[in-house]
């Protein structure tokens, strides 16, 4: 049982780093635009090494923003990462809780609770990676042919699968434990 809560908790702390970094840095997309190389996160832009605000514009971007719709699908993949990591973070508190056995909390079982925050927080990465994706393939797949995802973006999709086996292994933690009170109530 510890063995699994064990292997929970290091995927669930991976999965968080990696949920934060993939949020807050700016390589989820690179591009060519007007001869030039930018890359885009989900805060900001940068072309020619220098970086704006998603909510800034300046000449050569202006025609891409107005077509990618800035303040919709990016608020949602922001929304969403933002509420990932912060279910990720409730999560790793309930599996460092589940270590510790108090009594005033013998109906209240943390290894499911933790289970069930970290499949919570894969659900909204999912939803914040279905989003970006979506609509990031549909108006540039189909305007711009010089672009692809980057390894922020990667590092989101990894974050789902460490957050995914975060709540696999407390799934698997929480049914040992009770088929072990089971066994031991007979």
């Amino acid at each position: 049982m510890y063995s699994f809560m064990g292997g929970g908790l290091f995927c669930a702390i991976v999965g968080n780093i990696l949920l934060v970094v993939s949020t807050a840095t700016d390589y989820w997309m690179q591009y060519r635009l007007s001869g030039n190389f930018a890359h885009q996160g989900l805060w900001r832009y940068c072309m020619s090494n220098k970086c704006y605000m998603q909510t800034d514009s300046i000449v050569n971007v202006k025609k891409l923003l107005t077509l990618l719709k800035p303040n919709t699908y990016w608020n949602a993949t922001r929304a969403f990462m933002i509420m990932s990591a912060m279910s990720c973070f409730g999560g790793i508190i309930a599996g460092i809780l589940s270590f510790a056995h108090f009594s005033t909390f013998e109906r209240f079982n943390r290894s499911f609770a933790a289970g069930i925050m970290f499949f919570i927080s894969t659900f909204f990465v999912l939803l914040a990676m279905a989003i970006y994706t979506g609509v990031t393939v549909n108006f540039l797949g189909k305007r711009f042919g010089d672009w692809r995802f980057s390894w922020s973006y990667v590092l989101g999709w990894v974050a789902l699968l460490m957050t995914f086996f975060a709540g696999m292994f407390y799934m698997c933690a929480f049914r040992m434990h009770e088929c072990r009170r089971v066994a031991g109530s007979r």
